[in-house]
């Protein structure tokens, strides 16, 4: 049951979330969120010049549509697809630099402060639920390079 989100110029510079609400309204009324856990993916069309070498998370057009989109579905990492979207994802709302060699490389301190967040804010959201699968929680840390013990959400 992947979710495509399509984007296009008018979207991103327009800030316009519509295509994401539509996308996101069943998710907001299914009473267990889990079965749309890693199914959501993006699609952006943002026209460049062929020179233009930033990747689609250096252009403050999509990164403001992103961070807009945060702000409305702070859960929303739990739903994207941690194979393909979630460090793009990430990387629209965290400071990060590209390495040819290393491919993205996250500012330390603002990807524990994101991750740390999203840890709070997804257990309390899915809580609400009735969802008490902690185990997802580890393992969106662990896509992202972080470990999280089971001790820090026994405390949760």
């Amino acid at each position: 049951m992947t979710i495509t989100i399509a984007l296009n110029l008018a979207h991103l510079t327009q800030l316009d979330l519509s295509p994401a609400v539509e996308a996101i309204a069943p998710i907001l009324t299914a009473p267990n969120p889990e079965p749309y856990h890693n199914q959501i993916r993006f699609t952006i069309d943002f026209p460049r010049d062929p020179t233009d070498p930033r990747e689609l998370s250096e252009i403050p057009e999509i990164r403001l549509w992103f961070l807009r989109l945060d702000a409305r579905y702070p859960w929303l990492p739990f739903c994207v697809d941690w194979s393909q979207e979630l460090a793009r994802y990430t990387a629209m709302l965290v400071p990060h630099q590209f390495s040819r060699t290393e491919g993205i490389q996250f500012n330390p301190e603002a990807l524990e402060i994101f991750i740390t967040t999203k840890i709070f804010t997804i257990h309390h959201w899915l809580e609400g639920k009735g969802v008490k699968n902690y185990g997802k929680l580890q393992a969106m840390t662990q896509t992202l390079g972080y470990g999280l013990e089971d001790q820090f959400l026994a405390q949760l």
